[in-house]
């Protein structure tokens, strides 16, 4: 199970931190994660912070939660964690467990209490498609008690002030079976995610892909007449996300329809009826 894991060295002459990434055993600086504010989301993340208050994040897929984390993360110079959640993704790989090397049986910390040990946020994205037993995991770390019990060693940490506890999911996607239970979604201060305004989601295509203001306000355009086809033919809008990718194909010279059907249209059904049908709508915006 792999985790993507940020830190940073220090602040610069007043400056946000320089962050620097580590990935595989490589280590590489990096800048800090653009991010478009959209409200106070900001403002209520730092706060919480400071107050030692987890996080959820609620809102569709590719909206900018996991790029907020990341940006938030920067912003205040601690290292983080990200886990993509999974069907498989047990407690186990989430605290650790025992490996067998050199003849002999070591512990191995998971990404969480890896976190919990050295003050860091740790973000745990679509966390209803893991296991149920992580939920038992997260409930002492997320109220007052601020507690990771390790059975397995016996061992009990006490998260410091500097660790964070950030979780997100699709309510889009919920049913009975991967759904956040009451008990668990109380735990958390919650902000609500959704694609942004025309003129905020225009302005971040334009800086993620270098694309004009024109080409990027026209695919933005796309994306609004396609999403309100979500309650219809699609079981999910097309993303911010999606947006970027097909820009980034158009500014690289390939050809716009293509690369409507490729990085948008294609993306969001695998029925070849309801592609050509949308490829109607992107032919009205490019033809």
């Amino acid at each position: 199970m792999a985790a993507t894991t940020h830190f940073h060295d220090g602040f610069c002459d007043g400056a946000f931190p320089q962050p620097v990434q580590y990935s595989g055993g490589t280590v590489v600086v990096v800048g800090i994660p653009h991010y478009q504010t959209q409200g106070q989301e900001m403002a209520l993340f730092e706060h919480a912070f400071r107050r030692q208050l987890p996080v959820l994040l609620k809102g569709p897929t590719g909206c900018g939660k996991t790029r907020f984390v990341e940006h938030m993360a920067a912003k205040l110079g601690r290292p983080l964690y990200t886990v993509a959640c999974h069907d498989d993704l047990s407690a186990a790989d989430l605290v650790g467990r025992h490996l067998i090397g050199d003849g002999e049986t070591y512990w191995n910390d998971g990404p969480l209490t890896r976190a919990v040990r050295e003050g860091a946020i740790c973000y745990l994205d679509e966390v209803v498609e893991a296991r149920k037993d992580t939920t038992v995991i997260l409930h002492p770390l997320s109220d007052n008690r601020r507690i990771l019990p390790i059975e397995r060693t016996g061992e009990t940490l006490h998260a410091p002030p500097e660790f964070m506890l950030v979780v997100s999911y699709n309510p889009g996607y919920q049913n009975l079976l991967k759904g956040m239970k009451p008990s668990t979604r109380q735990r958390f201060v919650a902000l609500r995610f959704d694609y942004p305004k025309p003129e905020v989601e225009t302005r971040i295509v334009v800086l993620e892909t270098g694309v004009d203001d024109k080409l990027a306000a026209q695919l933005v355009k796309l994306a609004n007449a396609l999403r309100v086809l979500k309650e219809h033919d699609l079981e999910e809008s097309a993303s911010t996300r999606l947006l970027v990718y097909t820009a980034t194909l158009m500014q690289d010279g390939f050809e716009p329809l293509a690369a409507c059907r490729a990085a948008l249209v294609e993306p969001l059904t695998d029925d070849p009826e309801t592609v050509e049908a949308l490829m109607e709508v992107v032919k009205a915006f490019f033809a």
